[in-house]
């Protein structure tokens, strides 16, 4: 109880009714003192005090003088006799309560272990929440430390029931696994510390640097972890807070501890870490992905500028240069260029002026493409394969439908080498790029997610396709079967036949194939 009371407050709380006067009638001294303190505390606090000084003073002086007994009567209650006993019969009675007994205790402590345990986590809450049933109940609760082993035996119970629940839905060859992840340090010699370098270690391990390697490492991890097989719903019905209590707890163990602890403990503490580490290491996968793919634009964007900045010269004066230039072009219309020209302006003159009138923004991002798709291409595409295989990758915006078409056609064809020479997509396969990727990011992203060999399968939007492409250039795949070549622009997804019977046939197809590929062209 507070010791600090405003006025108000204690005349409200302290203040003796007229049917607790009456109750005083029969009392006098230390014992009418001691009783109207103890029928107001308990009226407060449905409990009785522990000790004298669990009563405020200013409330002992304020009931003093409304008993008309002096306050220092309080030191003089006697807490061991049998007044105190007559007392707090009185008082439960006249609320309506009784003492808890035995069995209300073991009741309890199992309303703790099946309601509570598992959604709250910190002692001194269950022994709160204790006081508050034994008060809804009209109980008076036992004293504090009683409340405590109560809840230490509420506890107990509730581990052991949960352990055993989560041995249960793992199968033999679950619970075989996750003995092998402790099972591996056994012939490795520990440290001070417990440690070792095994699986179990790099299981609780973060990502390393930013890097292709961390990446792959990572999916290794996952792949690993989902080869424990444990059932996805293993503790869907576990709290949040008992999910991070447990996760915290398996953390800090070492596998000599896990090795020595029981077996439904050991299987609960391990099962909980696998699971919940599944969970963080695809979050750190596809944050590892998202800053790799940053990574990968600014080096390319770093290596461009670098290249534009060492190729290009300012050029001082240049509208000067150019009215000389002009002046003596028209001088002399039939002279030679080092003749006319290169006396006004040098050759390196002339180098710096075509370098810097060509470095302009279209041609910095078409670089920067070339760059991104040869790097890609040469270290970064080793990624794809592990990355799509770890990952389940959804999404309900339909204005990405292509982007996740794209991906599912990918995965589709993992097992085979795109980049192979002769290595075709399903004639019957719809190509996710027709009409949407010319005015968006979906080719870069394409073509980025494919490799080189993208650009003959997605380059539709290259300037070559609608009019030019014909069936023989780069944005088109050629089939032949029979006598007849089938010819599918996968821009527009259409596809046309022609003759191969003769090279000139197939040269006239070429030349004057612009017609049924014009109409459905996307070009912007």
């Amino acid at each position: 109880m507070r010791q600090e009371w405003e006025p108000e407050d204690l005349i409200e709380v302290w203040t003796l009714l007229e049917e607790d006067q009456e109750r005083l009638r029969n009392k006098s001294g230390a014992n009418r003192l001691g009783f109207a303190l103890f029928l107001k505390f308990f009226e407060v606090e449905a409990r009785f005090p522990e000790n004298a000084g669990e009563i405020p003073a200013l409330a002992v002086a304020y009931v003093a003088q409304q008993v008309k007994v002096p306050a220092e009567e309080w030191a003089a209650y006697d807490w061991a006799g049998r007044a105190i006993k007559r007392h707090r019969v009185e008082i439960r009675g006249a609320f309506g309560f009784r003492e808890c007994t035995e069995e209300d205790q073991a009741q309890l402590a199992e309303w703790l272990a099946v309601e509570l345990c598992g959604v709250e986590l910190s002692r001194e809450r269950l022994a709160e929440a204790v006081v508050a049933r034994c008060r809804k109940d009209r109980l008076e609760p036992p004293a504090p430390g009683q409340i405590a082993r109560l809840v230490g035996k509420a506890v107990n119970p509730f581990e052991e029931r949960f352990c055993a629940t989560t041995v249960g839905r793992l199968s033999a060859a679950t619970r075989s696994r996750l003995d092998d992840l402790i099972a591996e340090d056994a012939d490795v010699s520990e440290d001070s510390t417990g440690g070792g370098g095994t699986f179990f270690t790099e299981l609780k391990a973060d990502p390393g640097a930013l890097g292709l390697d961390s990446l792959l490492a990572e999916v290794n991890k996952l792949q690993r972890v989902r080869a424990l097989e444990l059932p996805p719903e293993l503790f869907g019905d576990v709290s949040e807070k008992l999910v991070a209590a447990w996760r915290a707890r398996a953390s800090k163990e070492y596998p000599s501890d896990l090795r020595a602890a029981a077996g439904p403990v050991r299987y609960t503490l391990l099962a909980m870490l696998c699971h919940v580490r599944e969970t963080e290491i695809t979050d750190s996968l596809v944050e590892l992905f998202i800053q790799l793919v940053q990574k990968i634009n600014t080096r390319a964007e770093k290596k461009v500028e670098g290249e534009f900045n060492k190729a290009m010269k300012r050029v001082r004066g240049k509208e000067g240069i150019l009215l000389r230039l002009a002046e003596a072009a028209v001088a002399e219309p039939g002279g030679t260029v080092r003749k006319v020209i290169y006396p006004v302006a040098g050759e390196s003159t002339l180098k710096a002026l075509a370098a810097e009138a060509a470095a302009n923004e279209a041609r910095y991002r078409a670089r920067v493409r070339t760059v991104l798709r040869s790097s890609y291409s040469n270290h970064w595409r080793r990624m794809l394969s592990p990355l799509l295989n770890a990952l389940e990758m959804k999404c309900n915006n339909t204005a990405y439908r292509p982007v996740m078409d794209a991906i599912d056609l990918l995965k589709r064809y993992l097992d085979q080498p795109i980049a192979k020479e002769g290595a075709f997509f399903d004639e019957a396969e719809k190509i996710p790029l027709a009409g949407w990727c010319a005015r968006s990011g979906a080719r870069r992203w394409w073509m980025s997610a494919a490799g080189s060999s993208a650009s003959r399968t997605s380059c539709a939007c290259s300037s070559r396709c609608g009019t030019r492409c014909g069936g023989g250039r780069s944005g088109c795949r050629a089939r032949t079967g029979g006598r007849t070549r089938k010819t599918i622009c996968h821009r527009t997804s259409r596809t046309t036949a022609m003759s191969t019977t003769t090279r000139s046939a197939s040269r006239r197809t070429r030349r004057s194939s612009s017609g049924p590929f014009r109409s459905g062209c996307a070009m912007p």
